[in-house]
């Protein structure tokens, strides 16, 4: 089982733009039921879910007493990276909706496959891992201000109170409650070590069906808001390039160990497009603009991720040697 969940991860980004290609061609030859964006919460908490899952309560208590690292790491996210953010919105037109839909995925660190590709570019994985909750937590708690600051009196006009509540305790709380819980009876039940066991292989797949079912969902949606596409694209790939510098920097000035280091990087420069999707789309007015600039930066995500776990994993090398 172990050696079919490392097949999984290590082939994940070639899994994740399957199941994309996969959904874009079925969207394109049938008209999807309207129905099939009903699914995408329930598939994003399954996948919360079994992401929690991997993070075993004794480990979550480590990374809590890991103070220098949990601080660089909520240094990183939550004022520098969104620093850098402001810096590029003088890139973008000056059209709310548009800045709202990057604003809300550059401002939220990743969570879930993240830890995977931290694992791949030699970064201390199971340590972020652990943090991946308080990353949540903390990212929710943030974003509304955050928004506020950049969208000014405008901020009333799109976010509303109640989906963001909504989200929070179905996407966050009740996900890492069940986990906790399933890891109870695991330590309790040789029935449930072996569901726990099972619902280890289900990261990866689970996040694949989460980006079958929005493209698929959303795509015909898509076609009026292509011409938004060139409008972001540079101020993904800068962020992209940017991030990771910045988070390196920090993280050495720090002195944290090299592979802290990199686990500081890949949570700064990897973003929660499939968490705040969900928050996007109960925005008035949404579609088809919000979801487009989304999973744009999730392709511009993937594709730098291959670069990172080759690019970020020499890092540091002469001062582990």
């Amino acid at each position: 089982m172990a050696v079919i969940r490392d097949r999984l991860e290590s082939r994940q980004i070639a899994i994740y733009f399957v199941a994309m290609l996969l959904a874009g061609l079925l969207a394109g030859f049938w008209t999807m039921p309207l129905s099939l964006s009903n699914w995408i919460n329930p598939a994003l908490a399954f996948m919360l879910y079994v992401t929690f899952l991997q993070v075993p309560i004794a480990q979550l208590g480590k990374a809590l007493t890991q103070l220098r690292f949990l601080a660089v790491l909520l240094f990183a996210n939550f004022c520098l990276i969104p620093l850098l953010v402001f810096a590029l919105l003088p890139l973008l037109p000056d059209h709310t909706m548009l800045r709202l839909g990057v604003l809300l995925v550059l401002l939220t660190p990743c969570i879930d496959y993240v830890v995977t590709f931290a694992q791949l570019g030699r970064a201390d994985s199971r340590t972020l891992l652990a943090s991946t909750p308080v990353l949540l937590i903390v990212q929710m708690l943030l974003l509304p201000l955050y928004l506020k600051l950049a969208l000014g009196e405008q901020f009333g006009l799109y976010i509303k109170a109640g989906p963001f509540l909504e989200a929070f305790f179905s996407l966050i709380v009740i996900p890492l409650l069940l986990a906790g819980a399933t890891q109870y009876l695991a330590a309790k039940s040789r029935l449930w070590t072996q569901i726990h066991a099972g619902l280890g292989l289900a990261p990866v797949p689970a996040t694949a069906l989460v980006l079958f079912i929005v493209v698929a969902a959303v795509l015909r949606q898509l076609e009026p808001a292509l011409d938004v596409l060139l409008r972001v694209l540079p101020v993904y790939v800068l962020f992209a390039i940017f991030a990771p510098v910045i988070a390196w920097c920090l993280a050495r000035q720090a002195r944290l160990a090299v592979p802290l280091r990199r686990a500081v990087v890949f949570s700064s420069a990897t973003r929660n497009s499939l968490v705040v999707l969900p928050l996007a789309l109960a925005i008035p007015g949404a579609l088809p603009l919000l979801p487009a600039i989304i999973l744009t930066q999730t392709l511009v995500e993937l594709l730098a991720q291959l670069v990172y776990v080759r690019v970020v994993a020499r890092w540091g090398q002469n001062e582990q040697a």
